[in-house]
């Protein structure tokens, strides 16, 4: 193996990086390459206005996206070195990364890889987590806590969350910019961009869990994982100490270790951010956490029954829009 990646195993990084979650599959990153150094940039023109007022889950989902193909590297045997945010007058540069060969790729390596392809947010209700206990206290060794700092939600704390959740719908009923925005990114996709109707709950479905964004209905199916009465999720948040753009892309990253880690385990995840977006809720959720932190995040995390058929992968944008490389770069290939 030579001291740098080859331009084709970037490309392949990149597409897997590419599978990351994003507020609601706007994919807002960017990437270039020019053969030594690969570049992650946000994407403010992908930032939606309405929902994502600050830009926080756009600097999120880049974190993700960038955790992700920290992943990928390693199951292809590279280590990479990250300057964050190294153009003061350029803050939509996130990152700088640089590599260096692994001195071996281990098995977890392959697999945390291999869970990017399976991995996608499952909407519908949840069974109960088993074996949770075990996998918390390892999930916890995965990432730094300075990065972010991890809080499991019991049961009792679900009534509160879904009338946070409720309040938050009701807070945003008569906002004209925010609706215009979901409809235009949900129920359907746009260039490889948005989410599909399939991936959305019917009303029926969205009965049966009570701490979800409220998305419009989905008239695709009426009454999928029938046998699951109500939802039995575990609820994570992911809290920072402040909500500066540095700590905002580790949060990303260690959401991606987070589930990535679920899916290993045989976990069903959704993460959750409307409970992030208005003051009312966020302070709801903080206060849950008994701690001082900003929460940024949630996860349902729970079991689906392994009865249903694999869902479709939700759409990406190509190679071509995501990633530029120089003609050195490829010439590496």
């Amino acid at each position: 193996m030579g001291h740098l990646p080859t331009g084709e195993i970037i490309e392949k990084a990149v597409l897997l990086a590419g599978r990351a979650p994003s507020l609601h599959n706007s994919q807002p990153w960017h990437w270039t390459f020019d053969g030594a150094t690969l570049r992650l940039f946000a994407v403010p023109e992908r930032m939606l206005a309405a929902t994502d007022t600050s830009g926080r889950q756009m600097l999120i989902s880049c974190g993700i996206a960038l955790g992700h193909l920290r992943a990928a590297l390693a199951a292809a045997g590279w280590r990479i070195r990250v300057a964050r945010f190294p153009d003061p007058n350029r803050r939509e540069h996130l990152a700088d990364i640089t590599f260096e060969p692994a001195r071996m790729v281990t098995d977890g390596d392959r697999e945390r890889a291999d869970a990017i392809l399976r991995r996608h947010t499952d909407r519908l209700p949840f069974l109960a987590p088993t074996g949770w206990p075990d996998f918390e206290y390892v999930l916890r060794s995965t990432f730094d806590p300075s990065d972010a700092s991890l809080y499991v939600l019991g049961d009792d704390s679900r009534p509160t969350l879904a009338r946070a959740s409720e309040m938050t719908a009701s807070l945003r009923r008569y906002d004209a910019d925010y609706h215009a925005e979901l409809r235009w990114w949900t129920g359907h996709t746009i260039a490889d961009t948005g989410v599909p109707e399939q991936a959305l709950p019917s009303q029926e479905e969205r009965q049966r869990v009570t701490v979800n964004r409220r998305f419009p209905d989905s008239a695709a199916a009426s009454s999928r994982r029938s046998e699951v009465t109500a939802d039995h999720s575990l609820i994570l948040v992911l809290s920072t100490d402040r909500d500066t753009p540095d700590e905002l892309v580790r949060c990303g990253e260690v959401l991606s270790t987070v589930l990535l880690e679920c899916t290993l385990a045989g976990y069903a995840t959704c993460p959750l951010t409307h409970l992030t977006e208005v003051p009312h809720s966020r302070a709801t959720v903080r206060e849950l956490t008994t701690s001082s932190g900003h929460p940024q995040v949630l996860v349902r995390v729970g079991i689906a029954p392994e009865s249903e058929e694999t869902a479709p992968a939700t759409p990406r944008r190509p190679l071509g829009e995501i990633l530029e490389m120089t003609e050195s770069a490829r010439r590496t290939q």
